[in-house]
């Protein structure tokens, strides 16, 4: 027997938060393996060890929208503002395939209060043994100088070269899980050589009813696109934060109410 919909969603709001998905452990740029940023070793290595990944601060989301946080990773609440550039890039042909490799997720905690909540609400969103719903987003921005020494700040510099949401009743989330932890998209043809930010985010929303409550978990990966193209992108872009807000469609979005389709967050896709 399942809870009326109300009494099933104030049993969620005082069940323990999740404490976590994952993060990117591992980019690969074209055939090229770079290891992502580890939270819970590199810090305590002597020398820093030197990755394209810029430094993540832990496992944890990012849910208020207009920290800078939101754009590459941070911990402001802790001290931790945002995240500042990486030591170094790695090297990838415009056309070519990006993938990153996120760590076990979703976490433990978070799959039990997934099992706890499936016995007392309809079996929509999260359905057919989901321990989570996203969609997978990916932008980039190009440096205008060194990419080791440049961060965006709020400037919009940034657009979309990926999405993946909701289509024939499965989430980009469930296909990442399929996928064994990797996502990949293509680096646009035509995108002109240089040094880019690719920013990539799963968007979790199974506490998005209201905001804030979808978690996002951004990852930047610093590279160098080579080729002949010459095209920079669209010529609106968005800046980060400032893309979301709490009332971008798709930030608050309630996954316990049935629903056929989904309207995935930012900018149209650009592919060159």
């Amino acid at each position: 027997m399942y809870l009326s919909y109300s009494a099933a969603i104030t049993l969620l709001s005082v069940l323990p938060s999740v404490l976590g998905h994952g993060y990117v452990q591992e980019v690969t740029l074209g055939s090229t393996k770079y290891p992502g940023w580890n939270p819970n070793t590199d810090p305590y290595y002597n020398p820093t060890p030197q990755r394209i990944v810029r430094k993540v601060p832990g496992n944890g989301p990012v849910e208020d929208l207009s920290l800078i946080d939101v754009q590459c990773n941070g911990y402001t609440a802790g001290g931790q503002a945002g995240s500042a550039p990486a030591a170094t890039f790695g090297t990838v042909a415009a056309g070519a395939t990006v993938s990153f490799n996120w760590t076990t997720w979703p976490s433990e905690t978070h799959k039990a209060r997934v099992r706890l909540s499936s016995r007392f609400l309809p079996p929509f969103g999260l359905s057919n043994g989901r321990t989570c719903v996203s969609p997978l987003i990916t932008y980039m921005a190009k440096a205008p100088s060194d990419i080791t020494k440049w961060s965006p700040g709020t400037s919009a510099v940034w657009f979309k070269v990926h999405q993946d949401g909701f289509s024939n009743g499965l989430w980009a989330s469930d296909r990442l899980l399929t996928n064994k932890g990797i996502y990949s998209f293509t680096i646009p043809k035509t995108l002109q050589a240089g040094q880019y930010l690719i920013r990539h985010e799963i968007l979790a929303l199974h506490n998005a009813w209201a905001y804030p409550g979808a978690q996002v978990y951004p990852a930047c990966a610093q590279v160098q696109v080579t080729g002949t193209g010459t095209a920079t992108g669209p010529s609106s872009k968005v800046s980060f934060p400032g893309a979301y807000t709490a009332s971008t469609p798709g930030i608050v979005f309630d996954v316990y109410k049935s629903f056929s389709s989904y309207p995935v967050p930012g900018p149209a896709v650009w592919s060159g």
